[in-house]
């Protein structure tokens, strides 16, 4: 099971302003800035479809996510500047899967899956974007600053849509944001906080209407 600890650190460059804050605040002089998270992850003991790391800004989040997922994070991708969004899935994919994915993370509105992905509204960026990362062949889907760009109630809707394809399509998808506003919509089968190092399962409720 994930359970170690780990280490980032940078170099510290030295310059005159560097000295300077030193003698302000105290610090004591260094060649590097070290951080550690202990991270104990045990989401192996049982079977799960959905997770979430979730916490305040700063608090090893993402970190945390590229440290036990590695590849399986999502990072930002392309789109064709002008070409339809359904051609920006992979070739591999079927129309017919495209526009069950697309529908089923509540983009319903073939019109605008012939558009361009930039002319798109943050909240549909944010669909079709989840809905690509589901289609593409992942052991587990990670995404991180998960509903970070969209407003709360696109969040909230977005999460329950997204959970729900996630589980009938028996895929495994984990979520990472420092809104907890989406806690009860996604329903994760477990949660992580890294700035309290907790871990725990969580028993499923119905989401808020």
């Amino acid at each position: 099971m994930p359970s170690f600890d780990c280490v980032r650190e940078v170099a510290i460059i030295n310059s005159p302003r560097v000295a300077q804050l030193l003698g302000m605040f105290d610090i004591p002089p260094s060649l590097v800035s070290r951080e550690e998270y202990h991270i104990d992850m045990p989401f192996d003991e049982r079977d799960w479809n959905i997770g979430l790391i979730v916490g305040p800004s700063g608090s090893g989040k993402s970190t945390v996510a590229r440290e036990v997922f590695g590849a399986s994070v999502v990072e930002a991708s392309d789109w064709d500047a002008n070409r339809a969004i359904i051609d920006g899935f992979p070739a591999l994919c079927s129309i017919t899967l495209v526009v069950n994915l697309l529908s089923s993370v509540g983009f319903s509105s073939p019109p605008f899956w012939l558009r361009p992905y930039r002319v798109l509204s943050t909240g549909q960026k944010f669909r079709v974007a989840i809905a690509r990362a589901l289609s593409e062949d992942r052991a587990i889907t990670v995404i991180d600053e998960f509903t970070s760009v969209v407003d709360r109630r696109v969040a909230q809707i977005g999460s329950a849509a997204i959970a729900k394809t996630v589980r009938r399509r028996g895929q495994k998808f984990v979520a990472v944001t420092c809104h907890y506003d989406v806690l009860d919509w996604l329903q994760p089968d477990w949660v992580y906080e890294p700035h309290l190092r907790r871990f725990q399962w969580r028993c499923l409720q119905q989401h808020p209407g």
